[in-house]
């Protein structure tokens, strides 16, 4: 009898055993398991540093993308500056008394100016801008010094005489304005200091 309530009750499992931590299992030991996490890091850190690389170049693209739509024709609105240049100067070389006495001449001015408005519209169309800066306050990130004037007309550094007109195309300068700039007389302290004329 007793035999059969030691079969229907078997002893509990002892409790205080030791559980195998799976020490005889190849490959469960603890470095193997920290040199896998190191090496889980190092791939994520590449991962990372790959789509961080792959960014930049896809957004390097882009900008590139975008310079190339709007300076393309930069060189070639070089080119067409110095015909409008030579239109100028024709127009300038053209004295007002001519005009007065000479029909044909003043035709031919209205010709060649009609010209140089069409041709200005053009290039303004493309974002190609003219500066011209009479008496403005010397930049020189747009004028280029070609000498200095002493006066005391005006302020010491502005343009006083425009040589050449300059021109941007959207923000980027295309062709700086040559400038002859105001300085004060000798023997006057300028009342601004000096001026950088050096671009």
């Amino acid at each position: 009898m007793t035999d059969e309530k030691n079969d229907q009750h078997p002893e509990a499992a002892n409790d205080s055993a030791p559980i195998d931590g799976g020490a005889d299992i190849p490959g469960a030991g603890g470095s193997d398991l920290e040199a896998a996490r190191a090496e889980a890091a190092q791939l994520k850190d590449q991962l990372l540093r790959a789509l961080a690389e792959t960014e930049n170049v896809r957004r390097r693209a882009q900008r590139e993308r975008e310079d190339a739509g709007k300076y393309a024709i930069a060189n070639f609105a070089r080119d067409v500056l110095q015909v409008s240049d030579n239109l100028h100067r024709a127009l300038e070389a053209i004295p007002a008394s001519a005009l007065a006495e000479d029909e044909a001449l003043k035709n031919l001015h209205e010709g060649v100016s009609a010209t140089e408005r069409q041709l200005g519209a053009a290039l303004e169309r493309q974002q190609v801008k003219r500066i011209w800066p009479m008496g403005e306050k010397f930049d020189a990130n747009f004028h280029q010094a070609m000498f200095e004037v002493p006066t005391a007309d005006q302020l010491p550094g502005t343009v006083v005489q425009v040589m050449q007109a300059g021109y941007v195309i959207h923000d980027r300068l295309l062709r700086p304005a040559l400038v002859g700039v105001a300085k004060a007389p000798s023997g006057e302290v300028p009342p601004q200091g000096k001026v950088d004329t050096v671009a």
